[in-house]
C-alpha cells in the first residue's frame, strides 16, 4: 500500500463505493408474505408502530356463468358472475406488526366469547335421544374489520362478525399483545342487520370516537336502531337515542359535541335531518317539508347541500343553512315541461290490519268514483331491504307512473311495505328468516281481502306484480294461495334459493346444506303444482343478479306438470336492471295486457 499507486487508489475507490452505497440503500418496508392469500384489510396506529392487516384464505369456488346470445361476433359468450349460496367461503385470519420489536402477533379468535354458540334453528334437525348440545367442539368462522383508533392511540376498536351472521362483537384491541376485551355483543338469531350496523359481514357499521375515552355505535337492541356511548374509564353503556324509529344515517361533528342524523323520527314515511345534542339529549329537527332528505354538509357546517324529493315530485337539489327553520333554496329542476303537465297522483298511505293483527302500510293509488273499474292491482317491490310506503320519490319511479297509468285506466293499485320491508325496526326487517313466502306473502294476501272488504274491489279481479323478490313473491302467491289472484307478473324472479348468491341468502335462509327445511319452504320451484290463474314470466337472459336459469327450470318444471296457464317473455340482452327503454316498453305493455285481459269485465 505504501509503494503501489493503484493499491492505494482502488482501496479509496472502494471506501468511497461502500459509503454510498450506505447511503443511497433503499430503504424497503418489511415485506410480509401472503402466498396465495388475499390482503383483506390494512390499518396503522397513530404512531406507526402498528400495523393490523386481515387475510382471506384462497379457495376455489366454482363461479357460475350466464350466457350472453346476442353479440357483436355472433358466438355465445359466457359472461362471468357469482357462486351460488353454501358453496365453500374464505375464512379469515388477523395480524398484528410490530414494526418497532419486528415481530407479527396472530390475533386469536377463540378469545372471542360465545363463538361456540349454536344458532337456533339447528334444534330443528336434532333426532337424538341424549340432550341437545348449544355449543360446536370448535368455533364459528369469524371475521375482523378495524380497528379504528383514537387519537393519541390509547384505544382501539375492532369489529367482528360471525360468519353465519349471528353475532356482531366489538372490542378492544391490544396492538402490543393482540388481546381483545368485549365492549359490545350483538347476537340476532335471525341475522344482524338494521342501519348503521353494516348489512353483511365485512362492514364494521357507522361508529366512531366522540372523546379520548368515550366510543359510539349503533345496536338493536331495543328493537330499532339506534345510538350508544361506551366510556372507557367506567367500563359502561350509554344508551343515547330512544323510541321507536330508526337512525338511518350519522355523523359527528367537528366539535364532537352533536350529532348530525338522518332518521324517521316522524313517522317511517317520511325521514328529517336533525342535531342531536350529546350534552343534553336534545332533538332539534333542521328540516320541515314533509319527504326525504339526503344531506351533505359544508366544510365549515354552516350550510346544508339537500336533496329533497316529495311522493310525486322528483328529487332535486337545494342548499340551506343549518339551522332549523332555514329556507330551501333550490338549484335544479329536472324535470320536463311535460312531465309538468300531467297530475301526478300522491297517493295515500293507509293500514290494514293483517290476520296476526299486525297494522300493515301501504300506499293506495285510485281512479276517480266515476272511471274505477272493480279491479285491483297489488304491487310488491322488491328486497334487500327496502322501503317503498314513504313520501318521497321511489327508486320505483316507473312502476309509480305505471300505477298512474292504471288508476287512469279505472284500476285500484296496492303498494305494500310487507313484512321484511325496511322502516320499521328489527322485528319487521326478520320476520321471513327461514321462510321467505310465509309472513310477506301472508300481507299481500290479507291486502286483498282489504281492498275486497273495504274499497269495493271484486274478489274475481285481483292481479298482482313485481319485480326481483316482488316477483318471487307473485309467484309464491299464485302457486301457494289458488283462488287469491286471477293473474300475475313476474319479473326477473327468484325460482330457487339455493341458486341465489351467498351473501343475502345466507343471511335469510342459511345455507342449504345446513337448513334444508327453510329453502324448501321459500322456494317456488317446489311449489309449482299449485299453479292457478294466469302468470306471465318475464326476465334478461344475461341477468347476472337472478339469472336466467331461475326461469328455465322453473318453465321445465311447469311443462311436466302440464300447466298451460303460463307463458314466459324473454329480453336477450338485458340484465336485472333493464336499460333499454324499448325493453321497459315491451315488458310494461306485455304486463298490462295481461291485467287488460284477466280482470276488465269484457264491456268496460
Amino acid at each position: 500500500m505504501e509503494y503501489f499507486d493503484i493499491l492505494r487508489e482502488r482501496k479509496a475507490d472502494e471506501i468511497i463505493n461502500k459509503e454510498l452505497r450506505k447511503e443511497y440503500e433503499v430503504r424497503r418496508p418489511k415485506e410480509i408474505y401472503l402466498g396465495k392469500n388475499k390482503l383483506n384489510g390494512l390499518a396503522f396506529s397513530p404512531d406507526l408502530n402498528y400495523v393490523i392487516y386481515h387475510i382471506e384464505k384462497a379457495i376455489s369456488t366454482e363461479m357460475t356463468i350466464v350466457p350472453d346470445y346476442v353479440t357483436e361476433s355472433g358466438f355465445t359468450k359466457d359472461l362471468k358472475a357469482r357462486s351460488k349460496v353454501g358453496d365453500e367461503q374464505s375464512t379469515y385470519q388477523s395480524f398484528i406488526y410490530d414494526r418497532i420489536n419486528d415481530t407479527i402477533i396472530a390475533i386469536d379468535f377463540k378469545q372471542i366469547p360465545g363463538t361456540g354458540d349454536k344458532p337456533d334453528f339447528l334444534r330443528d334437525y336434532y333426532h337424538g335421544a341424549e340432550a341437545y348440545v348449544d355449543t360446536f367442539d370448535k368455533p364459528r368462522q369469524v371475521v375482523m374489520q378495524g380497528p379504528l383508533f383514537n387519537d393519541s392511540g390509547s384505544h382501539a376498536v375492532v369489529v367482528v362478525r360471525s360468519l353465519d351472521h349471528k353475532d356482531r362483537w366489538i372490542m378492544e384491541m391490544n396492538p402490543a399483545t393482540g388481546k381483545l376485551a368485549l365492549l359490545n355483543r350483538q347476537r340476532d338469531e335471525a341475522w344482524i342487520g338494521g342501519p348503521g350496523l353494516g348489512g353483511w359481514s365485512f362492514s364494521m357499521g357507522d361508529l366512531g370516537f366522540v372523546n379520548e375515552e368515550t366510543f359510539w355505535f349503533q345496536s338493536e337492541e331495543t328493537g330499532y336502531s339506534h345510538l350508544y356511548l361506551y366510556h372507557f374509564s367506567s367500563q359502561t353503556t350509554e344508551p343515547l337515542t330512544k323510541g321507536n324509529f330508526e337512525i338511518l344515517e350519522t355523523s359527528l361533528s367537528q366539535d364532537k359535541e352533536t350529532f348530525f342524523i338522518i332518521a324517521n323520527r316522524e313517522n317511517p314515511f317520511e325521514n328529517h335531518f336533525y342535531h342531536f345534542s350529546i350534552a343534553d339529549k336534545k332533538w332539534t329537527k333542521i328540516t320541515d317539508k314533509p319527504g326525504g332528505y339526503q344531506v351533505v354538509l359544508s366544510p365549515d357546517e354552516e350550510k346544508l347541500a339537500v336533496l329533497f324529493s316529495y311522493s310525486n315530485q322528483p328529487t332535486e337539489l337545494f342548499w340551506m343553512d343549518n339551522k332549523a327553520g332555514a329556507a330551501m333554496n333550490q338549484i335544479t329542476k329536472s324535470t320536463t315541461h311535460q312531465f309538468g303537465e300531467y297530475t301526478w297522483r300522491d297517493p295515500e298511505i293507509i293500514h290494514f290490519k293483517a290476520r296476526d293483527g299486525v297494522m300493515v302500510p301501504a300506499r293506495i293509488y285510485e281512479p276517480e268514483a266515476s272511471n274505477k273499474n272493480g279491479a285491483a292491482v297489488i304491487f310488491v317491490h322488491g328486497a334487500g331491504y327496502l322501503h317503498n310506503v314513504h313520501k318521497y320519490w321511489s327508486s320505483y319511479y316507473r312502476e309509480f307512473m305505471f300505477h298512474n297509468f292504471l288508476a287512469d285506466q279505472g284500476y285500484t293499485v296496492l303498494d305494500i311495505d310487507y313484512r321484511g320491508s325496511a322502516g320499521y325496526g328489527r322485528n319487521w326487517r326478520t320476520a321471513i328468516y327461514r321462510h321467505m313466502g310465509g309472513q310477506d306473502l301472508d300481507d299481500q294476501i290479507d291486502g286483498a281481502r282489504f281492498l275486497v272488504d273495504s274499497r269495493g274491489i271484486d274478489s274475481q279481479r285481483l292481479g298482482i306484480y313485481g319485480g326481483s323478490y316482488g316477483g318471487f313473491i307473485t309467484l309464491m302467491a299464485l302457486c301457494t294461495n289458488p283462488g287469491t289472484f286471477k293473474c300475475g307478473a313476474a319479473l326477473r324472479s327468484v325460482t330457487d334459493w339455493a341458486h341465489y348468491n351467498h351473501e343475502y341468502t345466507s343471511n335469510i335462509l342459511n345455507t342449504p346444506s345446513e337448513d334444508s327445511i327453510a329453502y324448501y319452504r321459500s322456494s317456488p320451484i317446489y311449489h309449482a303444482e299449485g299453479l292457478q290463474g294466469d302468470l306471465i314470466m318475464l326476465h334478461g337472459m344475461v341477468d347476472r343478479n337472478v339469472h336466467f336459469q331461475d326461469v328455465v327450470r322453473m318453465s321445465q318444471r311447469f311443462i311436466e306438470l302440464g300447466k298451460d296457464n303460463w307463458e314466459l317473455a324473454i329480453f336477450p340482452m338485458e340484465d336485472h336492471g333493464f336499460v333499454e327503454s324499448s325493453s321497459w316498453t315491451d315488458e310494461y305493455k306485455r304486463i298490462f295486457r295481461l291485467f287488460e285481459k284477466n280482470l276488465k269485465i269484457p264491456d268496460q
